[in-house]
Order: structure tokens, then C-alpha cells, then sequence
């Protein structure tokens, strides 16, 4: 019989035909096309923004998902970014809707477009599964650094088979926090850096990348004590949110109300940051929330 500390070293293994493996599997080959499209990218519009940027990439990564997906689950749905009609209106009403699904998969096939057009090499896939509303399978890849962040629920999260867990900051004086600077001018741009103001005098460091996701992933694994950002949306969010919560951290909305998938104002931390990271937000008056 083997003791408890060898079985602590069994690999953490997918099954070939669970929705974790195909959302792996999508998420790797859209990612790896994805790569090979860098500045060559044919189509650039614009969304809610001159700011908020949208490529024939984003769609056509979006569309291999889908094929992927349905392939394995064909009665399942699938709430994707480039499907959606630009705007915070239009968002609620398509979450409203697929959230009655059963099985949801939620899909942002470039977090970080406007890194990809310019080259800045800080852009992912997320791809999420809800059942009946709750997040059960997160899925990050990163192309430019061949990452793979995953996470089922109850299972943990992990990067290349390697268990993940969030940093130990007890102080938001010692933690560098991941920000956004929201392409909704009118809104989520001023709310957000309210917020940023205060917490550039609050903590070590701040950092804005550029990818919701990727920085939910970081918090997940260690690399950013925590992330805030007003007016994102469910496929901006999903996966990470997840995954933080498996490696032991803490997700919220900025008034600390827990997370769900109508979340669009987030904070997450590694959980011992987190009580005084929402009061700062607070306190600046940059919850985004009346």
C-alpha cells in the first residue's frame, strides 16, 4: 500500500473525453493559429471604442471553438465574445439569456486583442463551462508562452500539471495588483482609475497588461496578490475566476458580494489582501456600483 505522501504525488490527469480535455484541446489549437496570424491580421474594427478592437482573428479563432465544442457536446451552448453585439446592454442580455442553458461554455477567443494587433505579447484563450450557472471548468492558454492554465472545480488549478496556489501577501502594502485600463471611455475607464489612483498609494506595485484573464490566472498561480477592474464581462472572467478560487484565493464583486457569472465589476486577491482591497476601492468611490 502506498503512504499518503506518495499518493500526494500522483499527476493530476484529464480524461481524453471530458470537457476539461476539449476545452484543453480548443483552446490550444485556436491558440496555436491564433500565433501564427500575428501581424498578419486582415480585418481591424472597432466595438463599444475607437479603443475596444476586434480582428477577423478574434472570429475566426471564436468560430474553430465552436466547431470544436460542438463536435463533443452538440447540445450544449456557447456564449462567445464575437457573438455578442458590442455594449454592456447587449452583454446582459445575451448572459440573461444563455444562462438559462444547462451547459454553457463561455468563450473569449482573444483576451488581449489590442495586444495582438500591436504585437505586445500579452494576449490568451479562455474558455469557461458553466452547469446550471456555476463555473465547473476554466481553461487559459497563453500561445506566446505555451501556458496552459486549468482548473476543474473541486480539482484545483494547474499550469502544465504543476499545482498552482496564490500568493501569501498578508498586506496590500507588499502586493503587486493587476489593473485595467477599460476601453469604455465613458465609464468603466473613469471609474477605473479612481481606483488605480488609490491603489498606487496603497500597494507595492501595480500592474496592467492588458488581459483580464491572464491576470486572474496570475493571481491563481502566485504571480500577481491580487487583480481589480470595473466593466468586464462573463467571457473576460469565467475561466479565471475559477481558477483563483481552486488555488485558494478569494472573487468578488467590488462591493465583496461573491462572484457569479453576471459579475462585471471584479475583485480578486489571494484572499488575505482581500478585505482591505475592497475597502480602498470603497473609499475611492470606484466599485462602479450605485
Amino acid at each position: 500500500m502506498k503512504s499518503l505522501e506518495d499518493k500526494t504525488k500522483i499527476p493530476y490527469v484529464v480524461g481524453s473525453k471530458s470537457p476539461t480535455a476539449v476545452a484543453i484541446n480548443s483552446a490550444s489549437k485556436a491558440g496555436e493559429w491564433i500565433k501564427s496570424k500575428l501581424g498578419m491580421h486582415q480585418e481591424l474594427n472597432t466595438k463599444v471604442s475607437p479603443q475596444d478592437l476586434v480582428t477577423d482573428v478574434d472570429k475566426g479563432a471564436e468560430m474553430m471553438i465552436r466547431k470544436l465544442i460542438l463536435t463533443h457536446f452538440p447540445n450544449h451552448d456557447i456564449l462567445g465574445e464575437e457573438g455578442v453585439a458590442p455594449g454592456a446592454t447587449a452583454s446582459a442580455a445575451a448572459l440573461s439569456k444563455a444562462s438559462q442553458s444547462e451547459y454553457l461554455w463561455i468563450v473569449d477567443p482573444i483576451d488581449g486583442t489590442t495586444n495582438f494587433v500591436h504585437g505586445f505579447p500579452f494576449f490568451c484563450v479562455s474558455i469557461a463551462l458553466a452547469y446550471r450557472g456555476e463555473v465547473i471548468v476554466g481553461v487559459i492558454y497563453d500561445p506566446i508562452k505555451d501556458e496552459m492554465f486549468v482548473a476543474e472545480k473541486g480539482k484545483g488549478v494547474y499550469i502544465h500539471g504543476n499545482r498552482g496556489e496564490v500568493s501569501k501577501e498578508a498586506n496590500l502594502s507588499d502586493s503587486v495588483i493587476g489593473v485595467g485600463f477599460n476601453p469604455d471611455r465613458e465609464f468603466g475607464l473613469p471609474t477605473n482609475m479612481k481606483g488605480i489612483n488609490a491603489l498606487a498609494n496603497t500597494t507595492r506595485s501595480l500592474r496592467a497588461g492588458g488581459s483580464a484573464a491572464l491576470h486572474l490566472a496570475y493571481v491563481a498561480i502566485g504571480r500577481l496578490s491580487g487583480y481589480y477592474e470595473v466593466g468586464l464581462n462573463a467571457w473576460d472572467i469565467a475561466a479565471g475566476a475559477l481558477m483563483v478560487a481552486e488555488s485558494g484565493g478569494i472573487v468578488t464583486d467590488t462591493t465583496g458580494k461573491p462572484y457569479d457569472i453576471g459579475v462585471r465589476h471584479v475583485v480578486a486577491s489571494n484572499g488575505k489582501i482581500h478585505a482591505e482591497l475592497l475597502e480602498t476601492i470603497k473609499a475611492a468611490n470606484a466599485t462602479g456600483i450605485a
